[in-house]
């Protein structure tokens, strides 16, 4: 049985045990004729007798599939001819990645030796014998755990409590791994990025004005020194996310307070669905809109109106990118202004406030912390686009604050520093990881000041 299959028999065993300790509970309060009463509810009976049928089976399936490859790799290289055996362990490794090839179907057995298909067939049988027995295995337990929860079922358990705890200890346990996962992204991040700074000094990488990271990183290959200057990046990245603001702000905002306040419910109930749709189209497809569409025209026009505009620019990847965030801001502000609880404004009106009064003076300074939160966010999201920036703006480091020019961002020079041939000893490929801590501690930065703006001023008005 494939692992997929063995988890599939494994959820309606579970299934099978949570109605098996439902009924088993129901069983005893009718066989004491409602004298003796469950502590728990025949539910909570039920879920303890699935979580034994299931945890331990897990545990057991996850550490046999950990260690199953390497054990029968291990007997599969000891029945290898005694001349394969004894090859170097580069080459060794060699062999047995052609054997879990062969077995996968990558390669067509004809491509490969004798002794490699023997392997392969071996292995194959290995894996069949390992996936029985850990078929076998995993029923045994089951079986046995349903009938020793079962027979231990009594009005006193506290299935409840029982529950209740083992939910919390996942619950803990995929907290933790979501945090250590963070640690573990910025942990790798920051040594990659301090080996970087350990060959080009900080300030020179802070407040450089040239960026060109092309160097030699084999002895066969021409490259230049290197500058290895940020300043140009990060001014392009500001400038592009400066534009998708200006485009993203107004319209989202002036959108939101539209359909909080004016819209007829059965407008809204279309109109705000579809503007979200705009936050599930693919950043592929802006790019493409953004130089296919966008650019041309944006060039077109600038030549009727005597201006030099680059078939690749800022502008161009800003309305775009604004065009991309409308979504975010709108939705964020929309559900901040109906939060404003209706009371605010019955007394606005009862003051003889305008509804446009009423907006301005009550609903928006109530609304204004989830706002500014999201406007934050909006450009955290801004910051970090990609896809947009390769196809709309260009590669070109260039230190300009002329939205009309070609210039590039931190992300995109991150993507382009990690494509080709790589050398992790070279500034060269450190600079990208010196730019994605850079990249991380700014967008870091604008979520804590969101969370402290929403936070004060929430306060101040509660």
């Amino acid at each position: 049985m494939t692992p997929a299959a063995l988890l599939l028999s494994l959820a309606l065993l579970s299934v099978g045990a949570f109605w098996i300790g439902k009924s088993r509970s129901l069983a005893i309060v009718g066989g004491s004729r409602g004298v003796r009463n469950l502590h728990s509810l025949p539910s909570h009976y039920g879920l303890m007798t699935a979580m034994w049928c299931a945890l331990p089976a897990l545990a057991v399936i996850g550490v046999w599939l950990v260690f199953q490859d390497a054990i029968i790799l291990r007997l599969v290289t000891d029945h290898l001819p005694a001349g394969v055996r004894e090859l170097p362990s580069n080459d060794l490794s060699l062999v047995l990645n052609d054997v879990r090839n062969l077995v996968a179907g990558n390669v067509p057995a004809a491509s490969v030796g004798e002794p490699v298909r023997l392997a392969a067939a071996e292995y194959t049988h290995l894996r069949g014998i390992s996936r029985m027995a850990l078929t076998v295995l995993v029923m045994i337990m089951v079986i046995a755990t349903v009938l020793t929860v079962r027979s231990r079922i009594t009005p006193e358990v506290r299935a409840r409590n029982r529950v209740e705890k083992v939910i919390e200890w996942l619950l803990i346990g995929c907290s933790t791994i979501a945090v250590f996962t963070t640690i573990g992204i910025v942990a790798s991040v920051a040594f990659e990025a301090f080996r970087f700074f350990a060959k080009i000094p900080v300030f020179d990488f802070l407040l450089g004005t040239q960026w060109s990271p092309q160097m030699a990183i084999r002895a066969d290959q021409v490259g230049s020194s290197g500058a290895f200057g940020a300043v140009p990046l990060f001014a392009g990245t500001l400038l592009i996310s400066l534009i998708a603001m200006l485009i993203a702000v107004p319209i989202g905002l002036f959108s939101a307070i539209y359909l909080a306040e004016y819209a007829h419910p059965k407008f809204r109930t279309w109109a705000k669905p579809l503007l979200e749709v705009l936050a599930g189209v693919p950043t592929v497809v802006y790019g493409f809109f953004a130089a296919l569409t966008i650019g041309p025209a944006l060039r077109g026009w600038g030549e009727s109106f005597g201006l030099n505009v680059a078939s690749e620019s800022a502008l161009a990847a800003g309305l775009v990118m604004g065009i991309m965030i409308i979504p975010f801001v709108s939705s964020l502000a929309d559900d901040m202004i109906s939060a404003v609880p209706q009371s605010l404004r019955d007394g606005a009106y009862a003051l003889g406030a305008t509804r446009s009064e009423t907006i301005k003076q009550v609903v928006m300074r109530a609304a204004l912390p989830g706002i500014v939160g999201g406007v934050l966010l909006a450009a955290s999201r801004a910051i970090g686009e990609t896809m947009i920036v390769v196809m709309a703006a260009g590669l070109a480091a260039n230190l300009t604050a002329n939205p009309l020019e070609a210039v590039t961002t931190v992300t995109v020079q991150i993507v382009t520093l990690l494509v080709g041939d790589q050398e992790f000893d070279s500034p060269k490929t450190l600079a990208a990881f010196a730019l994605g801590l850079v990249l991380f501690l700014v967008t870091l930065a604008l979520n804590v000041l969101a969370l402290h703006i929403v936070r004060k001023y929430r306060e101040q008005y509660e």
